[in-house]
């Protein structure tokens, strides 16, 4: 990870197109080196989840290049490599395991981290999942608690229990997300360590019930 890290630094400091040209050929080894990561953090995960095989690199890794149509924010480039593996790849807006790599010295004060679960689900998914907690609210809880080392993101939560959802339900907190997804930074430590697939690949696994359990909800719905 280390060439990796060292080329986000510079594009974190250097959001240009002329650094990034005098730099490309870094670029091109950090990005053939993530990729490589990527098939193999596809491979391992499909062995716990099977809903996740036979995906490709193109399916669960995005552009470099960031979309300025409609951005106040014109620096041309991100300063993260990350890959998305879920049932169908990254379009799919289904549940799955996100591997984000970051320098920790970014302007933006963001991190390296591995996710699971979906960012910010349409009206309808999260309707079916908070309609899921309001009748059995208590697997949700015991999927989060393998999870020992993911926190749940609640960054976007509502303020108040939602209309419509009962106030004193033992597990109103959950119908307030509006991310369904368990977070760990990655320490700095383990970004340089040797076993950092392994140990990515063992946190993903304890997390395989919260993703498996989330699209069971929303698939229902959607069938």
């Amino acid at each position: 990870m280390e060439e990796i890290l060292t080329f986000l630094e510079g594009i974190a400091q250097n959001n240009n197109r002329e650094w990034f040209l005098a730099h490309k050929d870094q670029y091109q080894k950090a990005d053939k080196t993530f990729r490589l990561f990527a098939e193999q953090l596809i491979l391992g995960i499909g062995k716990f989840d099977p809903s996740c095989q036979g995906l490709t690199v193109k399916d669960c890794t995005y552009r470099f290049y960031r979309d300025l149509r409609f951005s106040p924010d014109k620096r041309p480039y991100k300063s993260h490599f990350g890959a998305f593996i879920c049932p169908n790849g990254k379009t799919s807006s289904l549940s799955g395991y996100y591997f984000h790599l970051q320098p920790q010295n970014d302007e933006n004060l963001k991190r390296s981290l591995i996710c699971t679960g979906m960012y910010a689900p349409d009206k309808n998914m999260l309707k079916s999942l908070r309609d899921e907690v309001l009748y059995n609210g208590q697997p949700f809880v015991d999927a989060i608690a393998k999870a020992p080392h993911f926190a749940l993101d609640t960054e976007h939560n509502t303020v108040r229990v939602p209309n419509g959802y009962p106030k004193d339900h033992p597990y109103s907190d959950l119908f307030k997300q509006r991310d369904w997804l368990l977070v760990q930074n990655i320490n700095g430590t383990m970004l340089y360590d040797k076993h950092l697939m392994e140990w990515a690949l063992e946190e993903f696994k304890t997390t395989f019930e919260f993703s498996r359990l989330l699209n069971r909800t929303v698939n229902f719905e959607m069938e």
